[in-house]
């Protein structure tokens, strides 16, 4: 296929929505192969602005996964997070594309019913037309007008107000990594927030929390109850944002992200099921536009 080919130069952005729609790597790819197969038995001739055809499939059939992953996220064995993406450095560069595949920000896309959460994506973060996103849903421009007002709506009432700037977020974070490597208790303690509340993603896969866990004593505990001695903690960039990776003997053994207020770190998100660490092996290309 030629790096010409409409497909080839849109893919990245075309797995970006897929991603963003469905918080998945895996689930993203899935539709990402669709969509070219889509794309390789249709009548190029008839497409008369290939992105928007090619976004447009893409949204259908990661909104018909999405509606389909329903019943799975409800047999999930306990708490169920995004599939980590291993990023460049450079992603953050883009605030709006690191904040909008924020692990924080992913958790309150769950919250959003598929259509709404299609059309949030597509309007805040890719910044589609209203025309285009209708003929995406399938719904009329005043309905799409009218989703996009109560996703918005929605959204801004659960999102995250960091009030840290990324320097001070990427030392907290540090601090954390250091402190926990080092068995530094103390320090550890100090960079947790009172009403810090960590989130285990095994899967049912391995040995994980089944509920989340609230406030920094019960964390803390938590923490160091759990780790092993010969952990290695190495840091990492994922969904555009520095992160830390777990390494047991040499062996991957799971990645955090968290989210920092006001200086201390209010969420942890740890993720072990290892169906979901596959794409923390190479960076991931993310992008928003051309």
């Amino acid at each position: 296929m030629s790096e010409t080919d409409p497909f080839s130069a849109h893919r990245s952005l075309l797995f970006t929505v897929a991603y963003e729609m469905l918080g998945s790597a895996t689930d993203a790819e899935d539709v990402v192969q669709e969509v070219w197969l889509r794309w390789a038995d249709s009548d190029r001739d008839d497409v008369l602005d290939p992105r928007a055809y090619l976004v447009r499939i893409t949204t259908r059939l990661a909104l018909n996964k999405l509606r389909g992953n329903a019943r799975r996220r409800e047999d999930y064995v306990g708490p169920w997070l995004p599939e980590p993406l291993l990023t460049s450095a450079d992603v953050a560069d883009d605030v709006a594309l690191a904040d909008s595949v924020s692990t924080a920000m992913l958790l309150v896309l769950e919250t959003l019913p598929p259509t709404e959460r299609a059309v949030f994506v597509l309007r805040e973060v890719f910044d589609v037309s209203y025309a285009e996103i209708a003929q995406a849903v399938e719904k009329s421009e005043p309905a799409v007008r009218q989703i996009a007002s109560r996703a918005r709506t929605h959204v801004a009432e659960r999102r995250p107000r960091t009030s840290v700037t990324a320097r001070e977020r990427d030392a907290v974070i540090e601090k954390f990594r250091s402190a926990t490597e080092g068995g530094d208790l103390q320090s550890l303690m100090d960079v947790l927030a009172p009403d810090v509340v960590l989130m285990t993603d095994g899967g049912g896969r391995v040995q994980a929390a089944l509920n989340p866990i609230h406030g920094r004593d019960k964390v803390f505990r938590f923490l160091t109850a759990v780790a092993p001695d010969a952990l290695e903690l190495q840091p990492v960039w994922l969904n555009g944002s520095p992160a830390i990776q777990f390494v047991v003997g040499g062996q991957r053994d799971g990645v955090g992200t968290m989210l920092v207020e006001d200086g201390l770190v209010t969420r942890l998100y740890l993720v072990r099921n290892p169906d979901k660490l596959g794409a923390v092996i190479a960076p991931v290309d993310l992008r928003r536009t051309l």
